[in-house]
């Protein structure tokens, strides 16, 4: 069987045993994550980007339409990030700009080094949402989006966390447990094509455990993982520091089938079981906000944007969470001898939720591109780049959101259909079954109402 073959194989197929390993096929990639100098490129390359939008956010003119910073920050970087989540995973977390100060200072041995506290351990994903959810207001409401100095400070803020982390803590602190980016990001590489998985027959018998503790020139994992360790995809940062410190060559890049996580650990996820709620009731508010009706609701009830927005924020997340909650009722299975307790519909509306995410920044990226260059002209004096101003056509990306959106509520329903069909065969009624199908379908009703 052809390698391309066994690639297919393993996208369509949800058992583990069909998994290609990339590493074992392309044995370049691994030589590539392998090789410290390669990240050390790709980190250079980060921090000058990162450099470039503060000096430009901050030194630059104010008006967005004078300053590249902001689609740039907004309509490039982070609809790529969003869009890497589907293939990489977190990868682009370990090439992420905000801990190098702080890495750098640890390399120095300026770090208290005090273990990490168990509050910050058990309680820092209800932080980190709570961060998520702050972003997003004031991404929407202050016009962030549209603010070149509040990119800049924004991006400060975060790094002085990573930073502030990094002093008192060894290792990533801030990117395992606060960084609400990287919450979500862990959240949405359970979509992701491919893991990095060890190969536990190789682990068997090791006693240096150097993926995660490190080795005498070698650093160990920065988010205290170790590759031994890694049993999804929700924290670890596909950085490759693992691959060198390994002697047993154990670490694997798995090409899988996308939905063979979600499958597999049926809602056991505490991160998921808040964001997805969140992200689905925030993506409607803030699809609703660009509707006229959003204009209309707020004369007719003389509330300011903050509050009507803030109001329809917590709505949002009430609302999905009793979808959430209902539809477990009618799966009427939240515990498995196996796995212990689990949200069932939380795996189940998370293509929708990461699609539904995409689809904005989409409209983010679509709305602005056109304008980019001629941006540009004006900051930078090049005033023959006024005339490549051109607008993209709305129907074309209004068809490509229906077709993502539709995509998600089609997984959601392939999702549900294994459960049904493998691990609780015979245990979900059949009107039940189709009472869930109403309701993921119900939530993509909502969404191409307040997108069209």
């Amino acid at each position: 069987m052809n390698w391309w073959t066994k690639a297919l194989k393993s996208l369509v197929s949800p058992d583990q045993q069909d998994r290609l390993d990339l590493f074992r096929i392309f044995p370049s990639i691994r030589r590539f994550l392998a090789a410290r100098h390669n990240y050390a490129y790709m980190r250079i390359a980060s921090d000058l980007l990162f450099l470039l939008v503060l000096i430009f956010g901050i030194f630059g003119p104010r008006d967005p339409e004078r300053n590249i910073v902001v689609f740039l920050s907004w309509g490039v970087i982070w609809p790529a990030i969003v869009l890497s989540w589907f293939f990489v995973g977190r990868m682009w977390c370990g090439v992420c700009p905000f801990p190098g100060l702080g890495v750098f200072l640890q390399n120095k041995g300026l770090t208290l080094n005090l273990p990490v506290p168990r509050f910050l351990q058990k309680y820092g994903v209800y932080a980190s949402v709570f961060l998520l959810a702050l972003i997003i207001w004031i991404e929407v409401v202050l016009g962030l989006d549209r603010s070149p100095m509040g990119t800049a400070i924004f991006l400060l803020s975060i790094t002085f966390g990573a930073f502030l982390l990094s002093v008192l803590f060894p290792g990533q602190a801030w990117c395992r447990h606060l960084c609400p980016l990287g919450r979500i990001s862990g959240a949405a590489a359970t979509l992701s094509i491919t893991e990095f998985r060890p190969d536990h027959d190789k682990c068997r018998g090791c006693t240096t455990f150097a993926c995660k503790r490190g080795a005498p020139g070698k650093r160990g994992c920065p988010v205290y993982l170790g590759a031994f360790n890694v049993q999804n995809n929700l924290h670890c940062l596909v950085c490759g520091h693992c691959l060198p410190a390994c002697d047993r060559d154990s670490p694997q890049l798995l090409l899988r089938n996308p939905y063979s996580e979600l499958i597999r650990n049926k809602g056991r996820y505490i991160t998921c079981t808040y964001i997805v709620p969140f992200l689905i009731g925030s993506q409607l508010a803030r699809f609703f906000r660009e509707t006229p009706g959003y204009g209309h609701l707020q004369a007719l009830l003389g509330l300011s944007d903050a509050v009507l927005f803030s109001v329809l924020l917590v709505l949002g997340f009430g609302v999905v969470l009793g979808v959430i909650s209902y539809g477990s009722r009618l799966f009427g299975i939240t515990e498995d001898p196996m796995v212990g307790r689990f949200a069932p519909m939380v795996p189940i509306l998370i293509p929708l939720a990461f699609c539904g995410e995409l689809v904005y920044r989409m409209y983010y990226f679509t709305g602005g591109l056109g304008n980019f260059l001629p941006t540009a002209g004006r900051q930078f004096g090049l005033q023959f780049l006024e005339k490549l101003q051109f607008t993209v056509p709305e129907f074309p990306v209004q068809i490509l959101a229906a077709v993502f959106m539709l995509n998600g509520t089609i997984a959601g329903c392939y999702i549900l259909w294994q459960y049904c069909l493998h691990d609780f065969s015979g245990l979900v009624r059949f009107r039940n079954f189709l009472g869930i199908n109403l309701l993921i379908i119900t939530l993509l009703i909502a969404y191409l109402v307040v997108i069209f």
